[in-house]
């Protein structure tokens, strides 16, 4: 018989905020349904280690949405690859300076793709810019990888080949990634993209264990994550909101760690909460303290201002962001709260100065969705 485990219940007065302002929640959600910027939301909030708000509302296919509905996550997913790294770092398999050829060979002597100024002046730039390969000034280290700064991000001039083929996996498409260009010299820049991958590779290479199985074994078993999933089982396909075939869900041999989980609002409740704890929940420490302290420390320095989707006052750790400045970055969270979200438009977060988990499941992308929503969290909080 499988155990289940359940974060406790409490009202939001149990945990020091007021309901009355904590229901503002719904009725964000509520005027951008009006709006029809969204068609449904599922929403969890935890504070002190306990749900104070879970609820499902809109339609899909003209049926209510449940609690238990799943999501494509899409870079959602990243931050599960953060914690697996944090795990093999913590236990000295790999360290965040570890140049990337050290576990990979192919990385070794890796180019970078620069703009051949000399020949965009003699088109005076009416021609499709021309690039040359250089080396690079030192090789890809794992922290470059685990913050963006890798230089493997988009498109680089002069790759063969950009899409996994039918079978791919991590251990067969990873080398071709090392074949390059990388799009910038490593540490120079904040350009997202693939790297995270390559950290997935690695974690197998350095624990022996295919990257889904080290994620279910490690993480999803412990928290009791019994509905994130690359390959959704055939009894749950009907509670999927989105199932988009050949992405979300389907069967796959590449197991990314950088997109392609689907989850529901409960397990994901779970993983924030286990940040907030400092890496233990039920009874099982996946981190120590300062594991998470690294995570969800700047790592990147400035280089996430100017990468595209930096803002103001907002720094980047190891796969997350993290409200450095809350005023300047007018996200309605607390300094020091870090988190990430997906293209499909879901977003979750951990706040440990408020002991806040938050997850907010969508299926559509907003600019200002979550914001509305941290904003009405942090009015409920009284103390």
């Amino acid at each position: 018989m499988t155990t289940t485990f359940e974060l406790p219940r409490a009202t939001p007065e149990e945990v020091g905020m007021s309901g009355e302002r904590l229901d503002r929640v719904g009725d964000v959600v509520r005027e951008f349904i009006d709006e029809n910027r969204i068609q449904y939301a599922v929403v969890g909030v935890a504070r002190r280690g306990k749900v104070v708000y879970f609820e499902a509302q809109g339609v899909s296919n003209q049926e209510p949405v449940e609690r238990d509905a799943m999501f494509h996550m899409a870079s959602s997913t990243k931050p599960i690859l953060g914690v697996a790294a944090m795990m093999v770092i913590e236990e000295g398999l790999v360290s965040p300076s570890d140049p990337v050829e050290k576990y990979i060979p192919e990385f070794r002597g890796i180019k970078v793709a620069v703009l051949d100024e000399e020949a965009d002046k003699t088109t005076g730039g009416k021609e499709a810019p021309e690039y040359r390969l250089v080396d690079a000034h030192r090789p890809v280290t794992i922290h470059d990888l685990l913050t963006h700064t890798s230089g493997i991000s988009g498109k680089a001039p002069g790759r063969t080949r950009e899409i996994q083929h039918e079978g791919d996996t991590l251990a067969t498409w990873i080398p071709i990634v090392a074949e390059g260009p990388l799009s910038f010299q490593p540490g120079t820049r904040w350009g997202y993209g693939g790297g995270l991958d390559v950290v997935a590779r690695v974690i197998e290479i350095v624990s022996g264990m295919p990257f889904n199985e080290f994620v279910q074994k490690r993480i999803f078993d412990p928290l009791d994550m019994k509905d994130t999933h690359w390959i959704v089982p055939k009894d749950k396909l009907h509670r999927m909101l989105v199932f988009v075939e050949g992405k979300a869900g389907t069967p796959t041999t590449y197991f990314s760690g950088s997109y392609g989980l689907v989850s529901t609002a409960r397990d994901y409740l779970h993983f924030e909460q286990m940040l907030v704890n400092k890496g233990a929940l039920f009874g099982n420490r996946l981190l120590k303290a300062e594991s998470v302290e690294m995570m969800s420390t700047n790592q990147a320095g400035n280089l996430f201002d100017n990468g595209g989707k930096g803002a103001a006052g907002v720094a980047f750790g190891y796969t997350v962001a993290i409200t450095m400045d809350p005023g300047l970055a007018k996200g309605g969270r607390s300094a020091g709260a870090f988190g990430w979200g997906g293209a499909a438009g879901t977003v979750s977060w951990t706040d440990p100065k408020e002991k806040l988990a938050v997850v907010i499941m969508v299926q559509q992308l907003t600019e200002d969705l979550g914001v509305r929503i941290a904003e009405a969290i942090g009015a409920a909080i009284d103390r």
